[in-house]
């Protein structure tokens, strides 16, 4: 109780920024086998995976569900897995701890309160906001298992626990072919709404860290690979959760000469497809298929860059339950291991021409093949 006590206090007196994308610290890291994406790491000394009982596994959210975007997909990828395997053999639980100023004073008592309960073969969170909690969580309760995504562990710098596994996407490679996408729009004159004189193409992003900056610089280094002379108009929301302000961001874009942009900045986000609806202009996804999920603004998403939150997390607790699931170490995800991916079906195919799907899957092969190096704002 005193250990929830002080958390409390603790995190009362911090001012810290909001949840969604990422953030930045350093540890080892490891890549898959790119050859399969359900390809087994070796299993670790670590905490051993369930036998005979429910597997029961607790998601734990700095922020809430509906975001259409980052967390709806790990919910996602739960719900699939519970599915497909029955509720008696896998079961989960998510908690939605919010993600304004005011809830931030209750993260880390309630990851205890968790911790505590002994109820869970895995708990469940991600974010650069949950690093810190998750790292004394992790001490105080050696034998409860954690999984922690899009933020790296620092493993080193906490006594290498061996009860924490690490997800990690290589945001910048499906961020690469975005950029790519966009500046071949920009500047494609069959498209409606586009002026090709402009050359101009936006980035929105939520708050200024190491994951949203590998966004950026896929996006930059796609764009420019593909036109030297495409501009990227940078703006940055503060937060995750402030649509208004995103959208007069945007706005202020579409207003400028930019005729496509990117949004990487969660609820925020939505104001930049908002924005792009009442200019009759383009932005494209992130995270979830946001084309599906906001159909009234479908016609200005060509795809969507998918950072598979959900997709990683049924890989991982399956390999769990096999009992193989590396715990001590960090995986990076990208396209080989089906980490990250672009939308490509019907709506897509409708809303860009051939010659620049074509091209974007030549280009999305030469990453996985090692031809083009997509730079990174990560030490990976």
């Amino acid at each position: 109780m005193m250990k929830k006590v002080l958390a409390m206090l603790l995190a009362s007196a911090m001012v810290v920024s909001m949840t969604a994308c990422g953030g930045n610290s350093n540890s080892d890291t490891k890549e898959p086998a790119a050859e399969d994406s359900t390809e087994a790491p070796a299993e670790s000394d670590g905490a051993a995976a369930p036998s005979g009982d429910t597997y029961r596994a607790a998601l734990l959210l700095n922020g809430t569900l509906g975001d259409k975007s980052f967390y709806d997909s790990a919910n996602e990828g739960l719900t699939r897995l519970r599915d497909e395997l029955g509720a008696d053999v896998f079961d989960f639980k998510v908690e939605q701890m919010g993600g304004t100023a005011a809830d931030e004073s209750k993260w880390e008592p309630t990851l205890l309160d968790y911790c505590d309960s002994g109820e869970y073969d895995v708990i469940i969170m991600g974010t650069w906001q949950m690093a810190d909690p998750l790292a004394k969580a992790a001490e105080d309760y050696p034998d409860q298992k954690f999984m922690f995504f899009d933020e790296q562990f620092d493993f080193a710098a906490n006594g290498d626990p061996d009860n924490i596994y690490n997800i990690l996407y290589k945001q910048n490679e499906v961020s690469y072919l975005i950029g790519a996408a966009a500046a071949m729009m920009t500047t494609d004159e069959t498209i409606e709404g586009i002026d090709p004189s402009t050359k101009k193409i936006g980035f929105l992003g939520g708050m200024d860290n190491a994951v949203i900056n590998d966004f950026l610089k896929g996006y930059q280094q796609g764009a420019k690979d593909t036109d030297p002379d495409v501009e990227v108009v940078i703006g940055w929301v503060g937060d995750f959760v402030d649509s208004t302000k995103g959208k007069d961001i945007a706005l202020g874009q579409y207003q400028s000469g930019v005729d496509v942009g990117y949004n990487v900045a969660g609820n925020a986000g939505l104001g930049q497809i908002e924005a792009a609806g009442d200019t009759n202009l383009y932005a494209f996804g992130v995270d979830s298929d946001q084309a599906s999920l906001l159909p009234d603004y479908a016609d200005r998403i060509p795809t969507s860059a998918l950072k598979n939150v959900g997709n990683s997390l049924y890989r991982a607790i399956k390999m769990d339950l096999e009992g193989t699931l590396a715990y001590g170490t960090t995986e990076v995800l990208g396209f080989a291991e089906g980490g990250v991916e672009i939308v490509k079906d019907a709506h897509y195919e409708e809303m860009l021409p051939e010659n620049i799907r074509t091209k974007l899957d030549e280009l999305e092969q030469d990453i996985i093949d090692g031809k083009i190096v997509v730079e990174s704002a990560i030490e990976r």
